[in-house]
């Protein structure tokens, strides 16, 4: 797919009018930028109407090999030329659907309050694919109250690893954590697109070490409600105790 055909359906998506309010905000984290460390991960600020980047962190350069200053000058545009051409058609998918929950499933409050999840490969320096899953958290949002400006955080894994296309919709709850609100496998259905919405948020818990007491308290459902979760999340995926179910999403990380 072209980028102009990009463009247009990138466009149709996000079809909004920009003013930016938060530039003490923005500012801020620029900031903020010299003092993180190198590592697997970078993060932009991005403006989908005016499809550019209000920020590109300095670790994008050592995730990629790829130049900032050609990131920023080029925008959008130029970072479309280096998705794999097999993960455009399913990566607008994903914002397609993303954003149809977003403004017809979500009252103006939540939307505050979400974040997004999805994954595709881009080509970096060496011309080797490799695969990215970003996570955008919106900033501000339009007189429609459709998010304009995100804070989109990319964590960079190995391209030899085979990944669905999936696009994850979370929202942060009044106990801060998260929950699953939509998630959908774009690139196919398998076994992983039978497990609910709140058994992911379960997963996630038990990831983050937390007792079946503790996960009940912050998902206001019973202990006896998260055991019958556990217990249904091994028999789906044919797994016999908690320890494989946590080595295998641990292994997995883009499910979570």
């Amino acid at each position: 797919m072209e980028t102009n055909n990009i463009n247009s359906v990138y466009n149709k998506i996000f079809n909004s009018y920009p003013v930016v309010e938060i530039k003490e905000h923005i500012k801020k984290l620029i900031e903020l930028d010299f003092y993180y460390p190198h590592n697997a991960t970078f993060y932009c600020i991005t403006n989908t109407v005016n499809q550019d980047f209000e920020y590109v962190s300095k670790n994008f350069k050592a995730c990629t090999g790829l130049s900032k200053e050609k990131m920023l000058e080029g925008g959008m545009d130029y970072f479309w030329t280096l998705f794999h051409p097999k993960d455009i058609k399913l990566w607008l998918s994903s914002l397609k659907e993303l954003m149809e929950f977003t403004m017809n499933e979500l009252h103006d409050e939540k939307r505050k309050r979400m974040s997004y999840s999805w994954n595709y490969r881009i080509k970096n320096a060496q011309g080797k694919y490799i695969n990215i899953i970003q996570n955008t958290t919106p900033l501000q949002f339009d007189k429609d109250n459709k998010p304009i400006i995100g804070l989109a955080h990319y964590t960079v894994l190995d391209g030899e690893m085979n990944m669905d296309i999936c696009a994850c919709a979370k929202y942060l709850n009044n106990d801060n954590e998260y929950e699953t609100l939509f998630y959908k496998n774009m690139s196919n259905t398998n076994l992983l697109d039978v497990i609910s919405n709140r058994e992911r948020d379960v997963i996630r818990l038990l990831l983050s070490k937390k007792t079946s007491q503790q996960i009940s308290e912050a998902l206001n459902i019973s202990k006896h409600t998260v055991d019958t979760h556990r217990r249904n999340i091994l028999k789906k995926l044919n797994l016999t105790s908690t320890f494989e179910l946590l080595s295998y999403f641990k292994n997995n990380p883009k499910l979570i």
